[in-house]
């Protein structure tokens, strides 16, 4: 099916902000399990927006771009969701991103 970039466009905006809202609410996944599962983390999305805006000469900081990804600051969301990571996920982490 042909589709205009506009449209493209909006179908990605949403799934990404349908993502987003995901990761929103399951609070229960660890960063460090996406990223042995996955590949990525909230963290890599939110530089990926960062850089999509600084690519654009739009100016969003870090900070801001953390905030638009987990919904509340960076340093807040740590506090109430994330948990010590234990020696098998930090294994694991050194097995897949090492190789």
């Amino acid at each position: 099916m042909a589709m205009d970039d506009k449209t493209r466009t909006e179908l990605e905006a949403a799934a990404f902000r349908r993502l987003i809202r995901h990761l929103r609410e399951r609070t229960d996944v660890q960063n460090i399990d996406l990223m042995n599962l996955a590949g990525f983390c909230r963290n890599c999305l939110s530089n990926w927006l960062k850089e999509a805006a600084d690519e654009r000469g739009v100016a969003l900081s870090r900070d801001e771009s953390r905030e638009a990804v987990y919904g509340m600051p960076y340093e807040t969301w740590k506090a109430t969701y994330q948990s010590e990571a234990t020696p098998d996920q930090i294994a694991t982490m050194k097995k897949v991103h090492n190789h």
